[in-house]
């Protein structure tokens, strides 16, 4: 049985039970998202070394890093080097999205090395190996599609992203519409691409039931991505887009009745002034589902910088609602990232989910800041360095910019106002 159809019955898993202890709320609240489809706890029933996560409503914000094999140059050591970054900045799980190579040998060493929830996205590896079969990715067949699915559940893969609603209809929808930027998703350009060259419908879309019964055998939680994703912020909330949430929305509701856990995954150029709208048609469209949104990225000019633009419009959608962050890094648009940028990317997500969770009045999420407030007024800096979201990184910043024997920061030296404001307090509370 799932943890969905368990929670539908009133048991509380012992899943249930460590994500309630990690996030301080109740088991029963917990369970009764589950039930509901508010929450997910993305965990194959045959994977052992995981930390378990839950995603979803009330919970705190969650922080996804992807990595994988792509192109010749690809090296599974350097994969491998930016899963440690991740895991090393706070990722919350992790999602290996390799399109070359060594495929099965890249997802297996994820799967051992990291304790965090592992996602993939199946269609990668069949059209990978359906080019090396037949000579080219748009003869692979169904079946080739489905075996690759089950293999990678088989050896383990929490959750799965797949393009369940890219349809000929939305496809034909998106032409007519007339986008600057027809398609950016990797996946949906390459299943559109087959489908075109098949002269067939979506099969994750036709075969969705054959899907549900994978997920559901194993109990792994489907992520459902949106081929029609914005690639700029003129296309935001297009008629394509929002026909693809529809037929989200639809299969969302299949799946739970199937008893599988789902989420959503969403768009990645988002201007700020759409980013509520946005939010708040998935949750109505998709039932409440946990959305997944790649960034967003509220501008496009932020190239070399694309990590702070989806910072921005990470914290603003998952204050309005969005539970889960894929990170983006400095390199987006440019090119493939290493693991300083993986690790930089992870913490600029980090930053903006835990400002959200602030702002929704999560449980714990202002007192951190308050710890750090009351470590600031004291000068504490052992205090404050140990409370950063990165502690690495300010332990080093500390050394190189100021004097570490110093009790005020390197900025105001001997008039720091904190010292300052502090002497002449206990001063005032001597002579009165």
């Amino acid at each position: 049985m799932t943890q969905l159809s368990r929670a539908l019955k009133g048991e509380i898993t012992p899943e249930m039970e460590l994500v309630a202890a990690s996030e301080g709320v109740t088991p029963e609240f917990v369970r009764q998202g589950v039930a509901e489809g508010t929450i997910v706890i993305p965990c194959n029933m045959g994977r052992k070394n995981i930390s378990l996560v839950g995603i979803g409503a009330g919970l705190r914000t969650k922080v996804s890093a992807s990595v994988g094999l792509y192109g010749r140059e690809a090296s599974l050591q350097d994969e491998i080097a930016k899963i440690r970054a991740a895991v090393g900045a706070g990722t919350d799980a992790i999602m290996d999205l390799s399109v070359s190579g060594d495929i099965d040998a890249m997802r297996r060493e994820a799967l051992a090395l990291s304790p965090k929830p592992l996602g993939t996205l199946p269609l990668y590896q069949a059209l990978a190996e359906a080019g090396e079969k037949y000579g080219s990715a748009a003869k692979m067949k169904v079946d080739d599609l489905f075996a690759v699915i089950e293999r990678q559940v088989l050896d383990g893969v929490d959750f799965l992203a797949v393009h369940c609603g890219t349809t000929m209809d939305i496809v034909e929808r998106a032409r007519k519409d007339g986008r600057i930027d027809p398609l950016v998703s990797y996946g949906g350009s390459h299943l559109i691409g087959w489908m075109i060259s098949n002269e067939s419908e979506n099969p994750l879309y036709t075969c969705y039931d054959r899907l549900l019964e994978i997920a559901a055998k194993y109990d792994v939680t489907i992520s459902l991505a949106d081929g029609m994703r914005p690639g700029c912020i003129n296309d935001s909330l297009d008629g394509a887009q929002v026909q693809e949430l529809v037929v989200l929305g639809e299969l969302v509701r299949r799946a739970r009745e199937a008893g599988v856990q789902i989420m959503v995954k969403g768009p990645g150029h988002v201007p700020l002034n759409q980013l509520k709208a946005t939010i708040a048609l998935q949750k109505s469209l998709c039932k409440g589902a946990p959305y997944f949104v790649f960034g967003p990225v509220v501008t496009d000019i932020a190239a070399g910088y694309d990590h702070i633009s989806a910072a921005i419009g990470g914290a603003i959608s998952a204050w309005a609602g969005a539970e889960f962050l894929c990170y983006v890094t400095a390199a987006e648009h440019i090119g493939i990232p290493g693991a300083a940028q993986v690790r930089e990317g992870v913490v600029a997500a980090r930053i903006a989910a835990h400002a959200a969770d602030v702002a929704k009045g999560l449980p714990g999420a202002a007192e951190w800041d308050l710890k750090m407030s009351k470590a600031r007024k004291n000068l504490d800096w052992k205090e404050q360095i140990a409370l950063a979201i990165d502690p690495e990184r300010a332990a080093q910043l500390r050394k190189e910019r100021s004097d570490e024997t110093s009790e005020g920061c390197a900025m105001c030296g001997k008039y720091c106002a904190m010292k300052v404001l502090s002497e002449y307090l206990n001063t005032a509370r001597q002579n009165c």
